[in-house]
């Protein structure tokens, strides 16, 4: 009788385990679900800011040319703008992302951008909200090292939605890409912009060449 008790015991001890197990498999599941079923795709207007002040970045760390910079930003927007929850931060409109950045940067400056993680890898899903990456890096989100797009008025997104080869024939602005000339960003920008202001005031003016490098506002 006592060893029936033992055996009884641990038949018991092994169902609570696996109970255990498959309880935490279930809440694990739920949480995914949860996580899931939050996130929700950005605004127009959400999405919008934050690529700009993403592809800001970009440009003044990889030394972007204006024409690059102008590529960056809709390639930043139309990510953003496809991320609908949890699973796509990294799935496929990351890698669709990272196919377009591949024929608008240098071979340089791509080397440069997979390293910088803060760029690489701009999203991350912290307290039931999607939280930018490069705050992180960059504590000012009023400060600006250059003025606006070309597209940043007029461009809706959607090239991300056409031929994966939408942006090959821009190689050509590789050719203006500079090289070696790194800068370490301190996270401090050069202009500063605010309501009362012309907001996000243009850098880019109609006597400008927009093939020859950014045009950037302030310190170099």
């Amino acid at each position: 009788m006592p060893d029936l008790c033992i055996v009884i015991q641990k038949q018991m001890s092994n169902i609570l385990k696996i109970g255990d197990k498959a309880m935490k498999k279930i809440m694990m599941m739920a949480m995914m679900m949860a996580m899931a079923i939050s996130a929700k795709a950005m605004s127009y207007s959400a999405a919008k800011h934050e690529a700009l002040f993403l592809s800001d970045k970009m440009a003044y760390e990889l030394n972007l040319t204006a024409a690059q910079f102008d590529d960056v930003y809709e390639i930043n927007l139309d990510y953003l703008m496809s991320v609908n929850g949890y699973s796509d931060a990294y799935g496929k409109w990351w890698n669709r992302r990272n196919k377009d950045l591949k024929y608008v940067l240098t071979a340089y400056q791509y080397e440069k951008y997979m390293k910088l993680n803060y760029f690489y890898r701009p999203l991350s899903w912290e307290k039931g909200a999607w939280s930018f990456v490069v705050y992180n890096h960059y504590k000012n989100k009023n400060h600006f090292y250059n003025g606006n797009p070309k597209g940043y008025s007029s461009y809706k997104g959607g090239n991300n939605k056409k031929s994966d080869r939408f942006y090959a024939d821009r190689n050509s602005h590789k050719q203006n890409g500079k090289r070696g000339n790194d800068r370490k960003a301190n996270g401090n920008g050069s202009v500063s912009r605010n309501s009362s202001s012309n907001h996000h005031a243009l850098a880019h003016n109609n006597n400008s060449s927009r093939s020859g490098g950014i045009i950037r506002s302030g310190r170099r």
